[in-house]
């Protein structure tokens, strides 16, 4: 076990700090945080955003003279702002998770992995680690943000919420990684790799309502297996036991896909 572990620790040092070296990690990393902080500002103080909505309710409301509802301002924006990171996502994550094996394939590097005494799992497990990492360090400055914006709230706002969003966000991105990291390792095009992941990843985000037209036990089975329908509940402040079995579910899918595609390559080469 300790030996396994040890093998894990190696290749997550290994492909972290690929990472932080490789320049298009950092474009990947700029567009990311450009594109949220848009969205952030947008959300919160756009020509729609939430303060200027809630403004334009209690005028109208003022005029009518009719008691508005009260609208938990801090909650609607991180719900709404972390719905948008969702979508980002499917657009950045192929693209982090497009070389994770195709790069290993076209440097040739791939059969001495699928030959060496480290387990597959191993392998699949500490890449996985790796880019996941570097995901959560794109995420944590828009958490600073975050923290921020909602700091002036009276009352504050429970910390519960946003801690369950985020949670949410990573269990997303690992679900949405190790399916590309599976896809990664069938093909030495990376372009190929990033087009079959956002093509999968989509897929599985309205699988939904796909269900919907299919009645019966069978569409209540495709709309279980939606990530969007699990991922919203956790941004509304929710711990859903059955969204966290859905999302552990497709990562370890994911690995085990893996684990067999590099033995069926140990199998060709031999």
């Amino acid at each position: 076990m300790g030996v396994v572990l040890s093998n894990i620790i190696a290749i997550y040092r290994r492909e972290l700090q690929s990472y932080f070296v490789s320049p298009l990690a950092y474009a990947i990393a700029g567009i990311f945080w450009f594109m949220a902080g848009l969205f952030l500002v947008m959300i919160l103080l756009g020509p729609n955003g939430i303060l200027v909505t809630v403004a334009a309710i209690d005028a109208q409301g003022q005029q009518l003279g009719v008691p508005v509802p009260p609208i938990d301002v801090p909650y609607e924006f991180i719900r709404g702002f972390l719905d948008s990171m969702g979508w980002l996502l499917l657009f950045t994550l192929p693209i982090l998770s497009m070389g994770l094996y195709a790069e290993e394939r076209k440097r040739g590097t791939l059969e001495l992995l699928a030959t060496s005494p480290i387990t597959n799992w191993a392998v699949a497990v500490g890449k996985l680690l790796g880019v996941l990492t570097f995901f959560t360090t794109m995420v944590l400055p828009m958490l600073v943000f975050e923290a921020i914006a909602i700091s002036g709230s009276n009352p504050p706002m429970a910390f519960s919420i946003p801690l369950l969003g985020h949670f949410g966000l990573i269990l997303l991105a690992g679900a949405i990684l190790s399916l590309g990291m599976f896809i990664s390792s069938l093909t030495d095009s990376t372009i190929l790799s990033a087009v079959l992941t956002f093509a999968v990843i989509l897929l599985l985000l309205f699988i939904d309502l796909i269900a919907k037209i299919i009645p019966g036990p069978v569409g209540e089975a495709l709309g279980y297996l939606s990530l969007l329908k699990h991922y919203n509940i956790f941004i509304q402040g929710i711990f859903d036991t059955s969204g966290l079995i859905l999302f552990a579910s497709y990562i370890f899918l994911g690995i085990f896909l893996t684990d067999q595609s590099i033995d069926a390559l140990r199998f060709q080469r031999q």
